[in-house]
């Protein structure tokens, strides 16, 4: 059964019309409600290791990721859920910054939190240690698994297997951070997730130890807002994300004219993500400029039967010197398929 918002209860009380002698409503005295009733399943965790922190999260409720999920780079992650005080998120991450152990942290908002008893909180911190608050009042199935470097929390379960799952599913991962927490979501559904479905998920990382540069200290920001299946998007999503992290070494390899290291860069991008013309095209660039000319032509060939934009894009790229073809081999490549010889 859904849970109906506080903010649509608002709304229809605005639309009614005011009482005889009412003193009518400034828009300071009109605030949007902290309160949404996001029902939920997720892992805040570190990789003390990799230097990675981070927080995933899966709900039948829109846009999950734009109200659970919260991480700073040198300070930590939190993922607020259940009947959601959007305010946790970033004071948790303050009272870190400031010096406050994750339970620490937890105590001091929810000792001053009206309705504590409706909350699910989890913090974790660089170091690792984490700690969870699952108020009385949230619906059944909920709870939640503190363990090494990870916390786990539920609430409108299915059944009260779910959580376990997560946890158990985490610590048998041995792959990256952001994989391995994924991989506790997909347990959670398994063991039959919320119990009114799935709608989004979302998935972010950060770096344990801050350069100061918070544009190369967001690792992962990846959301999936509405979907039948979001887990399988966010895992797809990831996939790509991991392509074009090889497609960007490959681009620095072909600035540095280091055609071999472009070339094992764009082949993994290549694996990961086969249905993209964007990485088949560079792809065969790389193939062009370490002289596999036959399976570039090949590679190349076809792109150009699905959009002639391509053969665009190569000619550019050759007047841009950024691709070393001998004159002859790039007329063949440039040329339209009826004046090929």
């Amino acid at each position: 059964m859904g849970m109906r918002s506080p903010r649509g209860r608002d709304r229809r009380r605005r639309n009614r019309p005011p009482r005889a002698g009412a003193r009518p409503l400034s828009p300071k005295t009109i605030r949007p409600p902290t309160v949404r009733p996001v029902h939920t399943y997720s892992i805040v965790a570190a990789d003390r290791q990799a230097g990675e922190i981070g927080v995933a999260v899966q709900s039948h409720w829109f846009s999950v990721g734009s109200t659970v999920p919260w991480a700073e780079a040198g300070v930590g992650a939190v993922a607020t859920q259940a009947f959601v005080n959007l305010s946790f998120g970033p004071r948790g991450l303050a009272l870190l910054r400031q010096g406050s152990s994750p339970r620490e942290a937890i105590d001091s908002m929810i000792a001053t939190d009206p309705a504590a008893q409706m909350r699910q909180l989890a913090i974790i911190d660089t170091r690792g240690r984490a700690a969870v608050h699952t108020g009385k009042g949230c619906i059944p199935e909920a709870g939640h698994i503190v363990g090494e470097t990870f916390a786990v929390q539920a609430n409108m379960m299915v059944s009260p297997k779910v959580w376990p799952a997560m946890a158990e599913a985490f610590r048998r991962g041995s792959a990256a951070l952001a994989e391995r927490m994924l991989g506790a979501l997909c347990a959670a559904q398994e063991a039959g997730g919320d119990l009114r479905g799935q709608q989004s998920a979302a998935l972010l990382v950060v770096r344990s130890e801050s350069s100061g540069r918070s544009w190369e200290d967001r690792l992962i920001d990846l959301r999936v807002e509405d979907h039948a299946n979001p887990l399988k998007e966010l895992g797809r999503l990831l996939r790509v994300f991991r392509a074009y992290g090889h497609m960007n070494r490959g681009d620095e390899a072909l600035e540095a004219r280091d055609s071999e290291g472009a070339l094992r860069e764009y082949g993994e991008a290549l694996r990961l993500y086969p249905e993209s013309e964007e990485i088949r095209f560079w792809s065969a660039i790389s193939r062009l400029n370490s002289g596999e000319e036959e399976r570039a032509l090949s590679d190349l060939s076809e792109l150009f039967r699905s959009h002639p934009n391509w053969r665009t894009l190569l000619e550019r790229v050759h007047h841009s010197r950024l691709v070393r073809i001998e004159e002859t081999l790039y007329r063949r490549l440039a040329a339209p398929k009826e004046s090929r010889p």
